[in-house]
């Protein structure tokens, strides 16, 4: 379970090493740090388009899912800058600004007073997600090195969907109990307190990525050396073939994620469901996304990126066909559409993150991971505006077609152009 352990004399009181278990209390930190993180996105899953149409009376549903555009526009944005600013601040630094920044959200989740405030919640709350998320991933992708990051980000997102669908499930079940305003949002105020807590005793990382460096096999050449923003997202977006492929199979998958974050609730009340069966469907589907990341993170580093990749995308689509076949029984079309979706999300997410990582110099990785976190993300805006568009000029099945037809779209994609071998 360790990676190669390698030692170096960084400080003269502290040695610095990289591996799982030489870190494993730096390491188990950021992973209940990341607990926080997912918990505190997980408060909206289950509630927050039934709150538009119902406490705020919303007709429009792209009115309704304009909450997860702003969400995913700026965590996207804020990942892109994430990369960049690691050149001038530390992560640590980071990871704390997230957390101030998130202090608002649950507040105004709660006691809104108007859909604009919602909104603008879900501005600071895509700050947060990207900076707190961006960071305890490169962090623990700093602390392992480079044989286990498949392990690695399988734990990071593990930790961060369990959470998110833990939450889900809670926010489903109070609301069912006392309303959908304000009992579900509050618990979001002990995951931001422990979450910036635990992000003060944390320690940073940069010791480690200056080891990694000193250390690594193939010394950056000159054009490898840290390059500004706009280079490396040209590389990683489009001119690296298999950074393309992980961008494009990243943002189709997180499209899917913003398309039923705002869909599922509201197509199966249609159908007859009510708040506690929506929060055991929303919960479902990142619960198995988180904790099949960790036998999947571990299998990427044993079988490659590539099979998971593909698989993943071709069972997340099998995932949305099952939602609309089975639609005349809708508990039985919800759960085992999240099990699909989950599972194939699982395969894909951890292999993703380390397949740039993989053909990343750790000179120029962050910001390779930030315009990769970028294009993600963008996909949850992007689900949230196919969906709003097809469903008020269609209805909402056409939303699920989309996503099934776009998902398998992307999947062969993948298998075209991402490689396993460096390039």
């Amino acid at each position: 379970m360790t990676g190669t352990a390698t030692t170096a004399t960084i400080a003269p009181a502290r040695p610095v090493r990289l591996g799982l278990r030489e870190n494993w209390l730096q390491f188990t930190l950021l992973v209940v740090v990341n607990v926080c993180v997912g918990g505190l996105v997980g408060l909206e899953r289950t509630t927050v388009p039934l709150i538009g149409t119902e406490v705020f009376g919303l007709a429009s549903d792209l009115a309704v899912f304009s909450f997860i555009i702003a969400f995913g526009v700026t965590k996207a944005l804020t990942n892109l800058a994430a990369g960049a600013l690691t050149g001038r601040f530390h992560r640590k630094q980071l990871l704390l600004v997230g957390w101030l920044l998130g202090i608002p959200v649950p507040f105004v989740l709660a006691w809104a007073p108007a859909w604009g405030w919602i909104v603008a919640a879900n501005v600071l709350l895509g700050v947060n997600q990207g900076l707190t998320w961006s960071m305890t991933v490169n962090m623990k992708i700093d602390l392992v090195g480079p044989a286990r990051r498949g392990l690695a980000t399988g734990l990071n997102e593990a930790a961060g969907y369990v959470a998110v669908g833990g939450t889900a499930l809670l926010t489903g079940y109070l609301a069912t109990r006392y309303g959908l305003r304000p009992a579900p949002e509050l618990i979001g105020v002990v995951f931001v307190a422990a979450g910036l807590l635990l992000s003060v005793v944390v320690r940073d990382t940069a010791a480690h990525v200056a080891l990694e460096l000193a250390q690594h096999p193939k010394p950056a050449t000159e054009a490898e050396q840290p390059a500004g923003l706009a280079p490396t997202f040209a590389r990683t977006s489009w001119r690296h073939r298999s950074l393309r492929g992980a961008c494009q199979a990243g943002l189709i998958n997180n499209l899917n994620d913003g398309l039923t974050w705002g869909v599922f609730p509201l197509l199966f009340t249609d159908h007859g469901l009510g708040l506690a069966a929506i929060g055991l469907i929303k919960g479902l589907y990142p619960l198995l996304w988180g904790l099949g990341q960790i036998p999947t993170g571990h299998l990427a580093d044993r079988i490659g990126r590539k099979p998971l990749i593909v698989t993943g995308m071709l069972v997340q689509a099998v995932g949305f066909v099952a939602a609309l076949a089975l639609l005349d029984r809708p508990m039985l079309a919800g759960i085992l559409s999240a099990v699909l979706l989950g599972l194939g999300t699982a395969m894909v997410y951890p292999a993703l993150i380390a397949s740039v990582s993989d053909h990343a110099h750790p000179a120029w990785r962050a910001n390779a991971l930030g315009t990769y976190r970028f294009w993600r993300d963008i996909g949850y805006a992007a689900g949230a505006l196919v969906a709003g568009v097809l469903a008020d000029a269609l209805n909402l099945n056409a939303t699920v077609i989309a996503a099934a037809v776009l998902t398998a779209a992307s999947g062969l994609l993948a298998a075209r152009w991402i490689s396993d071998r460096p390039e």
